[in-house]
């Protein structure tokens, strides 16, 4: 189907759906600020599509075309909660929730707030660990807190990646303008306090005991040995809170991350070009099949 609008909480959300009508749901949540249309995802998407699937790509709130949005007790906390009305108000689950990076948060989230609404669970690239998630805190909290701080609601609107989401969605200088400068750092600050690396806190927001909670079956793809970002040790943490998770080896090379952080910083390819090989290893999750872990 072309691209769609839906009032979600308040706010537009762009979405699209790609796939056969019939084939099973997976709603597929990429990192970072980046829209569904970022490299890398369209090209899972279809293949997952190709494979029977019916993929929900979408934009959160704050990336790509949809609206600001900032409310919640963390950002990923309030992406879940979109989730959540988006896949009910369109009647598309249980779904499987499938993310990586900052996605795989947003869907473990989704998984603990609407628990009815998840099938199964899939995850990679996960964010953990002191460096991680402290250089999230400053990609993106901690400048719009400066900002704010000097330069009120305007210095946000020109702040890059606010500038980018106005320019995409001429709502959205309105919406910040109406929120204003004092809710928008009373937002900030709390959602800053997610990414305070926390003891029992294996990924920023949610705590060790919450993860109890997720009872569906759930893939776990291991970070690389050398990713910074996303700790091979974060996604051990993960596959051993959750009870009867699977944990596989990467589909991609080991420096894979690397690679395209490399690339990308030449202005080559793009941050997720190597999840499209994650297709068949999440196609047999999704249909059942026993996962090699050595895979």
């Amino acid at each position: 189907m072309p691209e769609a609008e839906i009032d979600i909480n308040g706010g537009i959300v762009v979405y699209e759906l790609i796939g056969p009508e019939d084939g099973e749901t997976v709603v597929l949540t990429p990192g970072g600020r980046f829209s569904k249309d970022y490299g890398g995802i369209g090209e899972l998407a279809r293949a997952l599509a190709d494979g029977g699937k019916r993929v929900l790509l979408w934009d959160r709130p704050n990336c790509g075309k949809s609206d600001i949005q900032l409310y919640g007790r963390s950002e990923s906390h309030m992406r879940a909660e979109t989730i959540g009305e988006l896949v009910t108000k369109l009647g598309l689950g249980p779904v499987v929730a499938a993310g990586g990076s900052g996605g795989a948060r947003d869907s473990v989230i989704f998984a603990l707030l609407y628990p009815r609404l998840v099938s199964r669970l899939a995850l990679w690239h996960i964010v953990g660990g002191v460096f991680s998630t402290m250089s999230l805190a400053g990609v993106y909290v901690m400048n719009e807190i400066r900002t704010v701080r000097s330069a009120g609601i305007e210095g946000v609107l020109g702040l890059p990646g606010w500038s980018e989401l106005c320019a995409a969605n001429p709502r959205n200088a309105t919406r910040l303008r109406a929120t204003g400068a004092e809710e928008f750092e009373r937002v900030m600050n709390r959602w800053f306090d997610a990414f305070v690396p926390k003891p029992n806190e294996p990924i920023p927001g949610v705590a060790d005991y919450e993860f109890e909670q997720i009872t569906v079956p759930t893939l776990i793809i291991r970070g690389g040995a050398g990713d910074l970002d996303h700790p091979r040790r974060t996604s051990l943490e993960v596959h051993s809170l959750i009870k009867g998770s699977v944990l596989v080896e990467p589909p991609w090379p080991e420096d894979a991350w690397e690679a395209a952080v490399a690339r990308f910083q030449k202005g080559e390819g793009s941050l997720f070009d190597p999840w499209v090989q994650a297709a068949p290893v999440l196609l047999g999750f999704i249909d059942g099949q026993p996962a090699d872990p050595g895979a």
